[in-house]
């Protein structure tokens, strides 16, 4: 059965590979449980999207928006994109690039809360 998601998973190592700055930096915070001990993975293919990241166990995904997420037509895809997964158990908590580079440490405190939140 994993063949059937061959051209996800093929797009998910090429967004892996092509992180963009910010999604480094958020990496850099997540990656071996470097946030509360939760588990992360980056580009988690999910239905028909692929998730910057995802907390598999908490069922979180964190999107890192860039400038270009300020059109109309990106704010629809991007809604979206939040009901399906919402309607697949996840919360979808966002980002914008520039909330992470003015202060990575109150990104990482609030993606702290909504895991310990959804934890209870």
């Amino acid at each position: 059965m994993r063949g059937l998601r061959f051209i996800e998973t093929r797009r998910a190592r090429e967004l892996r590979r092509n992180a963009t700055p910010a999604e480094k930096v958020m990496w850099a915070r997540l990656k071996n449980r470097g946030l509360g001990g939760f588990k992360f993975v980056r580009q988690e293919p999910i239905g028909p999207f692929i998730a910057d990241f995802a907390c598999r166990e908490r069922k979180l995904v964190i999107e890192l928006d860039g400038e270009t997420h300020s059109a109309d037509e990106e704010l629809a895809a991007d809604a979206r994109r939040t009901d399906f997964l919402r309607e697949q158990g996840y919360e979808v908590i966002r980002f914008t690039n520039q909330q992470l580079y003015d202060n990575a440490d109150a990104v990482a405190e609030a993606i702290l809360a909504v895991l310990v939140w959804r934890s209870g």
